[in-house]
């Protein structure tokens, strides 16, 4: 078993998440010249329903493993680690086939009277097994992330989508003959056998680490309270099922948010195939983009939550406020640039990866909210992480609430419609991300330097002002020679103003270097 360091964990996972969404992009660029906006809509309507019941059934699971395991590590009790796995495999297995059942059942029902547009249906059936197959890796995850092992997971990603790539691709296009819905669902066989072949990984890699741990002796610390199956389960519920309620909230709102917005672009006046078409174009298009940077605020919140409750256990308040304020610069100085490249570059970035600028507008709008989305990660992993789960619950509870009622009463309205909808989703980003940031420093009274953010905010309007002038000012014919030196001389412009500004040294880019190098190795 190898355990890495907190930065070490991190930038492995980043490597990983990067290569993974570049690789993601690939059938995200492709798919909808193949099926179209429309079939990119029936494609992703499934989607919110089925991430309800994936939070439901992996919701808070993998981070109280992920928590408890650290713990259990930190005391070398390989005893409760075992218990803790076997108890969360469990309860997973139990509930996936339960809802898988019911969906297979009630799939007609669900897509003709829920999901608004009954195309859905057999994108809908074909979704269905993964719940399992998800649900497990979910645990595996959780284990070797709580053991501050990120190898695992990273490779599992990478199979996973290298898979899906070419799944995708090619089920959608021997489907479309039968015509839109079943290319869509062919789409959606593809994303199955890449979650089969990410579970493989993650099951290879714990048969190599069972036969490692079997020739660690056994440490039986603690009384049989803190090692008994009974007490595991409840400090598992105790921990998963606040933060399994805040991501439900999240996940419920995303089904209420695709419901309310296909009911609210009708009263509008836009036809049923439009407003599929715009959805598939906000959720299939703009969203990925928007999330692409988070590669580095997903693998920092993965890595955060075992170091800081590593660091809660030995009440080592100092290491805390160190991870929290190297996770949040980081989110920040790494998330700037493409929020500005973002806005800048919408219409050229749609152009070119979906063939369609006139979404770009949407890309516009969502643009400089970005950088909350960054932020806000950590900051919810850190709650989590410290046994506040409940805090994070009633944050998003709020924002998801302001955000329902914004969508009804802005996509409604016939001059807005899609845009309404936009607008509303990014209300909810940004109060999310501040009610988090009043959680965490009321917690752990901590507080980030005001001249940090400021030098963030001119290093983004200083590159986006270069950005801007290389991209619009005609110093050659060609659009696309433009926009790839806009992008590159952008974010090198970024990287020059945040070094001048200090916000990072030229010791830490080195060091970045060093250790990519040795994660490679």
């Amino acid at each position: 078993m190898t355990k890495q360091s907190f930065i070490r964990g991190t930038m492995i996972l980043l490597a990983a998440g990067i290569l993974n969404r570049i690789l993601g992009f690939i059938p995200r660029m492709t798919l909808p010249r193949v099926i179209g906006a429309e079939g990119i809509g029936i494609y992703q309507m499934g989607w919110p329903f089925l991430s309800v019941i994936l939070t439901i059934i992996t919701g808070g699971i993998p981070v109280a493993i992920s928590k408890l395991i650290a713990e259990a590590e930190a005391e070398k009790n390989e005893t409760r680690i075992r218990s803790i796995l076997r108890i969360s495999l469990a309860i997973t297995l139990s509930l996936s086939f339960i809802f898988t059942a019911i969906c297979l059942v009630g799939a007609s029902w669900i897509t003709s009277h829920l999901l608004t547009d009954s195309r859905v249906y057999y994108t809908f059936l074909c979704m269905s097994p993964m719940i399992p197959i998800i649900g497990v890796s979910a645990v595996y995850r959780g284990y070797f992330q709580g053991r501050q092992n990120m190898i695992p997971t990273a490779t599992s990603q990478i199979m996973e989508t290298l898979i899906r790539i070419v799944m995708v691709l090619v089920c959608s296009y021997m489907m479309i003959p039968y015509g839109i819905e079943y290319a869509a669902a062919g789409a959606m066989i593809g994303v199955l056998a890449g979650e089969i072949g990410g579970l493989a990984v993650l099951a290879i890699h714990f048969r190599w680490d069972k036969k490692a741990s079997s020739k660690t002796p056994l440490a039986h610390i603690g009384t049989h309270k803190t090692t008994g199956r009974v007490s595991n389960l409840r400090r598992i519920l105790r921990i998963s099922i606040p933060i399994t309620g805040s991501k439900l909230i999240g996940a419920g709102s995303y089904l209420l948010e695709s419901i309310l917005i296909a009911q609210s672009l009708a009263i509008a006046g836009i036809t049923t195939s439009l407003a599929t078409a715009q959805y598939g174009a906000l959720q299939g298009m703009i969203i990925p983009i928007i999330l692409l940077p988070s590669a580095l605020t997903m693998s920092l919140s993965v890595s955060l939550i075992p170091s800081l409750s590593e660091a809660a256990a030995r009440k080592d308040l100092k290491t805390i406020h160190m991870r929290l304020h190297q996770s949040l610069k980081l989110a920040l100085v790494t998330g700037a640039p493409f929020s500005v490249l973002m806005f800048v570059l919408a219409e050229p970035i749609c152009k070119y990866l979906y063939n369609q600028p006139e979404v770009s507008v949407m890309l516009k709008m969502m643009a400089p909210i970005a950088i909350f989305i960054y932020f806000q990660a950590p900051l919810q992993s850190a709650l989590q992480a410290l046994n506040k789960p409940g805090a994070a619950l009633i944050n998003t509870l709020i924002g998801s609430t302001v955000k329902l009622f914004l969508i009804y009463w802005l996509a409604s309205k016939p001059e807005m419609g899609i845009q309404g909808a936009v607008f509303a989703i990014n209300v909810n980003i940004v109060l999310v991300t501040l009610l988090h940031w009043n959680s965490v420093v009321r917690l752990l009274k901590f507080r980030m330097e005001g001249s940090s953010f400021g030098k963030i905010g001119a290093s983004m309007l200083l590159s986006g002002a270069v950005c801007y002038i290389i991209m619009y000012t005609p110093w050659v014919s060609a659009t696309w020679i433009r926009f790839l030196s806009s992008l590159l001389l952008g974010l090198f412009s970024y990287i020059v103003f945040i070094t001048v500004f200090r916000l990072i040294s030229l010791k830490d880019i080195s060091r970045l270097v060093t250790m990519g190098k040795k994660i490679i190795r």
